[in-house]
């Protein structure tokens, strides 16, 4: 027990550093990608045991502890550090004096080498995705050099008891919890104060009308989450208003409006080209990244997904009339078969992947998390199943998708277990399939379709306003 404490005192300790680095430098700390800051001490032993046994390696909390002792040290430029990743090049390279270790390893990160302008956002609509988006950029302000989150339009009456009401669906969720911070409203103002930040609770039934630049919000990114707007020549009445400068869509664009997913071709499109931008879906940030890793290494000839979805708001909590046959049933009650249209997105994303998918989709009766059920007809041959996870993994380790995909290891994985994950797509290795021809393997991808496709909204949003930190994973 006494060993115990000492160990809840080290993450203590840590947990304190990384929140003035976040604070005071826009620095954070995470472990293989998992949050530090604002965690309590026995989630982040939770993580480093994690780490622990995902990398195979001797890391202890005290190590990390040291590591992120010599980072608060230095005078860095704003970066996500993973201590992980550093533990694992401590351990394997053998060095004996932290602070000399992590000068060389960081000496490249200093603070003139990253300069952020913050800029304003604008969130659009105020429903699943509106809700954890404002969550999210909440609680990453940190010291505001990054995405300031300036207003919330929604539509209806901006009256007391409309705002209380807002205030309340932001603190308490049903699927992720209570909001981790301190909200109050200012029906004076029309604002909530959220953690220190005033968000002006607007309401509109003309976006083109909105003067934004009479509430200090100027060159602001507007994240159009009401599934109200989906072609450009709609989503540019955005841009009629005062103060909006560009506009994420967080759905599949109609027309020729691309699809986004980052981390998998985000860098096809120039900020600076552009006003409209879309997220694509969260079933197409879901397979993307795989696909894109499966394609690179072993080439698809085609493949099917199935996707296995949760309910959402557009069907019907009671049988009732529904534009579409099948959506009029009884959600909660009922599987439903329904259309998708990931197989034809993923050209949009990974134009070679042109004309090779299929796809469908069955809702169920669960209210968050889905699974895509890939089957992949190879241009390779390959000779286990451990050599086709060898590949995810390893792309969920290293290199520029680790934000992306997640491995999981464990046998008995389950939906409710991907609740608040923030990648992607996460690999359920256990499940993997290989045909006996060797040329066609099935994979299983989880996803938390709310949590982990607003982190990816968040990530190119600040992409896109280009306030990115650099990154040491």
């Amino acid at each position: 027990m006494s060993n115990w404490n000492s160990k809840e005192k080290s993450a203590l300790e840590l947990i304190n550093i990384a929140g003035t680095l976040w604070l005071d430098k826009n620095v954070e700390l995470v472990i293989l990608r998992r949050n530090i800051v604002d965690a309590r001490y026995t989630e982040v032993l939770n993580n480093k045991e994690f780490a622990k046994k995902y990398l195979d390696l001797p890391l202890s909390i005290e190590l990390l502890l040291e590591l992120a002792k010599s980072i608060a040290k230095l005078e860095i430029a704003p970066t996500r550090i993973d201590l992980a990743t550093l533990g694992r090049e401590w351990l394997k390279e053998g060095n004996s004096d932290y602070d000399v270790f992590i000068a060389e390893k960081l000496k490249d990160y200093g603070k003139d080498k990253r300069v952020i302008k913050p800029i304003d956002v604008v969130l659009f609509g105020f429903g699943r995705i509106g809700r954890l988006a404002a969550r999210e950029l909440i609680q990453q302000h940190g010291n505001g050099e990054q995405l300031r989150l300036r207003a919330i339009v929604t539509r209806g009456k901006n009256t007391d008891e409309e705002i209380k009401k807002r205030s309340s669906l932001l603190r308490k969720d049903s699927v992720h919890g209570k909001f981790r911070g301190v909200i109050t409203e200012d029906y004076t103002k029309k604002s909530l104060i959220a953690n220190g930040n005033e968000i002006h609770m607007i309401v509109s039934d003309n976006p083109a009308d909105i003067d934004y630049t009479a509430y200090g919000i100027n060159d602001a990114l507007l994240i159009d989450n009401s599934g109200i707007f989906r072609d450009e020549e709609k989503l540019n009445t955005h841009l009629k208003a005062k103060g909006i400068a560009k506009v994420l869509l967080t759905a599949p664009g109609k027309g020729s409006l691309p699809n986004i997913v980052y981390g998998v071709n985000h860098l096809d499109f120039n900020p600076d080209n552009g006003q409209i931008f879309t997220a694509a879906s969260c079933t197409t940030n879901a397979i993307s990244p795989i696909i894109k890793v499966i394609a690179d290494k072993l080439g698809i000839e085609s493949g099917h997904v199935e996707t296995v979805h949760s309910y959402t708001n557009d069907q019907n909590l009671l049988d009732n009339y529904h534009k579409s046959y099948r959506r009029g049933r009884s959600a909660p009650l009922n599987m439903v078969i329904t259309e998708t249209g990931a197989a034809s997105a993923i050209t949009k994303v990974i134009p070679a992947m042109s004309g090779k998918f299929t796809g469908n989709a069955v809702r169920v009766p669960t209210p968050d998390v889905s699974l895509a059920i890939l089957n992949l007809n190879l241009s390779k041959e390959v000779s286990t199943i451990d050599e086709v996870n060898a590949i995810i993994r390893d792309a969920a380790t290293n290199g520029e998708l680790v934000e992306q995909i997640d491995y999981s290891t464990s046998q008995e994985l389950v939906s409710t277990d991907c609740v608040g994950n923030s990648h992607a797509s996460i690999l359920d290795s256990h499940a993997t399939l290989i045909s006996p021809s060797k040329k066609s393997i099935v994979l299983y991808v989880w996803y938390d379709n709310e949590y982990g496709y607003t982190r990816q909204v968040i990530r190119l949003a600040k992409y896109l306003g280009k306030v990115q930190r650099l990154t040491y994973y």
